[in-house]
């Protein structure tokens, strides 16, 4: 026990020395924000100098809750807007990153030769109710052997205190032949959810933007890949892309492949992504008997190999957007299973490590629709509907509450308006009700929820 304690104690003491070192680099980003903007300042109002451009979201709001978890000052969805295991009694509070992720980064073209360019990108997300980095697995650290009906709101991602917890890449950028880029980056999949989401990802709205299940290929943490690399082309009417993960580090021990094919005539859009991840990780809360023995401060991990194929579609008539897409994932246990406990994504530590969570292939199916209408130039209204499928995938088949590994499902419902009042503001209204029945309602507090939300957004 006391080996655990002085463990403990040392990842801690790192955790304010990486607090320092966050709080230099954001200064340092903010100081070359600065020196890049100053000299525009004068002239206009862009914010792009020398092919260098700052750019940033602020959104926040107010949320009521008929059954709700407390705010999170860690996890930058800050409030569960979908139903969850721990979704207790109503709740009013500040709501962040209804509609978008609040962050702040610089991203940038450097012309090398006719057609050829330099580009980079660098995102820092945060959490616009505290002011801190987002970081999904602290929040999840704070219900380390709380009963439900005490847990804050909590979930796990790949936004995980790193200071650059959205994208940080750097390549090529050619005319004729594409874009090759290196480094952290938003994977195929997610690009393509919020292409062919009518909410665009929102977490107030759209629970494949809040939970990242569908957009990650199974799990929430391969939404942006570390070490990867990443290919797209796109002509005037076909596009295609390739990426690929490296794998074998701490944070991310297995490969990942992803690909995708699609084109664009007249209006209609469509895309069929393939994601595969080997060793994947889904991170949870340690339960009241394992914080007893392990680290307070670490977490537990669920291990698989997942598959996932999706396709989606989008048709613009006049004013009207249609938008449409199903996801269907599978989970086995992990080929090469992880045996030692070991530090992931944001250095926190997995103190308890899963192999077998799958005594048959678990099969996951998402579908989803939605229509945007814009009222006038400046005032858009949403709609969309979204529906889980759960296959029984325990030792013993069974369609009801009993466990986890039971078929089930998830159902939500969304509306929203949208009015932009100035250049860079928008002001927002809308509503999300969601449900679940059987396995995925095992173990709830409640099994609904309806979630309305107000709140304003500033972009630049």
């Amino acid at each position: 026990m006391s080996t655990f304690k002085q463990a403990s104690s040392l990842r801690i003491h790192s955790r304010y020395a990486k607090k320092f070192r966050t709080t230099t680099l954001i200064s340092a980003l903010f100081c070359a924000a600065n020196c890049v903007t100053a000299a525009h300042a004068a002239e206009d109002e862009s914010l792009t100098w020398n092919g260098i451009t700052l750019y940033g979201v602020f959104d926040i709001g107010v949320a009521y809750q008929t059954h709700g978890t407390p705010l999170s000052q860690d996890w930058f969805v800050g409030l569960e807007y979908l139903i969850s295991k721990n979704s207790n009694k109503s709740i009013t509070s500040v709501a962040p990153n209804g509609l978008s992720q609040s962050k702040i980064g610089l991203k940038g073209v450097e012309p090398i030769s006719e057609g050829l360019s330099a580009v980079f990108n660098s995102e820092i997300g945060f959490d616009p109710q505290s002011g801190n980095l987002a970081d999904a697995l602290k929040s999840l650290t704070h219900n380390n052997g709380v009963a439900l009906d005490r847990q804050t709101s909590a979930g796990d991602s790949a936004r995980a205190g790193q200071v650059f917890n959205g994208q940080i890449y750097a390549g090529l950028s050619s005319r004729d032949f594409g874009t090759i880029t290196f480094g952290r980056q938003n994977t195929l999949l997610l690009e393509n959810i919020l292409k062919y989401d009518a909410f665009s990802g929102s977490y107030a709205f759209s629970p494949i933007g809040l939970s990242g299940v569908c957009a990650g290929g199974g799990d929430t943490e391969n939404t942006r890949l570390d070490n990867s690399v990443k290919y797209f082309y796109k002509n005037e009417m076909f596009h295609g892309g390739v990426m690929y993960q490296f794998g074998k580090t701490d944070s991310s021990p297995g490969e990942a492949l992803q690909t995708d094919l699609g084109f664009e005539y007249a209006g209609f859009s469509l895309d069929g992504v393939y994601a595969r991840k080997k060793d994947a990780i889904a991170a949870a809360s340690l339960s009241a008997a394992q914080v007893t023995i392990l680290p307070i401060d670490s977490l537990a991990a669920t291990i698989s190999d997942n598959t996932s194929y999706t396709l989606g579609a989008s048709y613009i008539l006049g004013p009207l957007k249609a938008f449409a897409g199903y996801n269907h994932i599978k989970y086995q246990n992990p080929s090469l299973p992880i045996t030692e406990p070991f530090n992931g994504l944001g250095g926190y530590y997995l103190s308890v490590i899963n192999n077998s969570a799958f005594p048959n292939p678990k099969v996951l199916q998402i579908s989803w629709g939605g229509l945007k209408y814009a009222m006038t130039k400046d005032i858009d209204i949403t709609g969309a509907i979204y529906h889980y499928d759960q296959n029984s995938y325990g030792k013993v088949h069974c369609s009801n509450t009993s466990a986890g590994t039971c078929s089930g499902t998830l159902e939500a419902y969304s509306v929203a308006l949208d009015y932009r009042f100035a250049k860079r503001f928008d002001a927002y209204a809308g509503v999300m009700f969601s449900r679940v029945a059987d396995g995925l309602a095992s173990g709830f507090l409640n099994t609904s929820t309806a979630d309305p939300m107000i709140g304003f957004r500033f972009k630049f």
